[in-house]
């Protein structure tokens, strides 16, 4: 499960009649070997609504993010990217509204294992207004003690009925669509609208990760970890042995169950991920393409062209052409 998400009731009247002079703390709890592209984005998404939120006295922002992990200082992303934090030891609670984010990743079943992050989890869950954790993030919250659901959760007042309204069973919104659902609460749909059209869409590639297709009862926890895994590893060194002990398997078994549950080999997960990859860059950044390979652990603009036109009969300069085109039109 995705989302876990509630209001408190002792909140539901500050919920009611939006200030909006008041500051947002938006806490996002971290911990090795955490899965950055989520969490860089929702924080790209809260700091776009304060570079176009109405002026606000000096120190006092709309939205003031805050990275915690159980020790603090750095921490490292599952693609070795650190980022600095502060120790859940040192959280001051304040009459300021508060939003939990939790991260996934790899690194959450030992991240659970920390007695100060549960109890921080414990206490920081029933005074956040909403509580959003992203995949492998579901189990530090059961971790904690709250008991994992076979949907999403909700409760709420009216008023974040109406900004949450109901999917269907098992289909939440995402982290970053959370997000921009907190600032058209608080800033008006306009302004959430011009955060939305700032932060880049994800170009939707012909080698889109296969994850989105899966059900939730198709995959195992242990498998889908080792999925995302590779796609946040596309620039390393890769062996099937590394997958397979961040999904606690033999090799063995792990192949077995990583083409049983996902349909496609680890090996072939992982060439998808890095040509998809190859695209995004190709239609989203101006490197050059042998550039665009290095980083994507292909090696050389020669090999990514002889993927491309093995794979889409093309090369990748004239995909990025077609693309880039396609997009000014729309």
């Amino acid at each position: 499960m995705e989302l876990d998400r509630t209001v408190p009731h002792a909140l539901r009247q500050s919920i009611s009649q939006p200030n909006v002079d008041r500051t947002t703390r938006i806490d996002i709890a971290l911990f090795n070997g955490f899965a950055l592209p989520k969490i860089a984005a929702i924080i790209e998404v809260f700091q776009k609504a304060n570079a176009l939120a109405a002026p606000r006295p000096i120190g006092r922002s709309r939205y003031d993010v805050s990275l915690w992990s159980a020790a603090g200082g750095r921490v490292a992303s599952s693609s070795s990217v650190f980022v600095w934090t502060e120790s859940v030891d040192s959280y001051r609670e304040t009459d300021d509204v508060h939003m939990l984010f939790i991260a996934g990743g790899a690194g959450a079943q030992q991240a659970c294992r920390d007695e100060r992050l549960r109890d921080w989890l414990r206490r920081r869950y029933p005074s956040s207004e909403i509580v959003h954790s992203i995949h492998e993030g579901q189990q530090l919250l059961e971790a904690a003690g709250f008991t994992g659901r076979e949907g999403p959760h909700f409760e709420a007042s009216h008023e974040w009925r109406d900004v949450y309204s109901r999917r269907p069973f098992g289909d939440p919104p995402g982290a970053v669509d959370t997000a921009l659902r907190i600032v058209k609460h608080d800033l008006g749909a306009e302004l959430a609208q011009l955060v939305t059209e700032s932060v880049v869409p994800e170009h939707k590639s012909p080698f889109a990760s296969p994850i989105a297709g899966r059900a939730p009862s198709q995959v195992s926890e242990k498998i889908m970890a080792s999925a995302r895994w590779l796609e946040e590893n596309v620039d390393q060194p890769i062996s099937i042995d590394d997958a397979a002990q961040v999904a606690a398997m033999s090799e063995r078994n792990f192949l077995r169950r990583f083409k049983s549950e996902m349909g496609i080999t680890p090996s072939d997960y992982l060439l998808r991920a890095r040509l998809n990859m190859s695209c995004r860059l190709l239609v989203e950044s101006r490197l050059p393409v042998d550039k665009i390979a290095r980083r994507c652990g292909i090696g050389s603009g020669g090999q990514l062209a002889k993927l491309f036109r093995k794979y889409l009969s093309t090369t990748p300069t004239d995909y990025r052409t077609g693309r880039t085109a396609s997009r000014t039109c729309t």
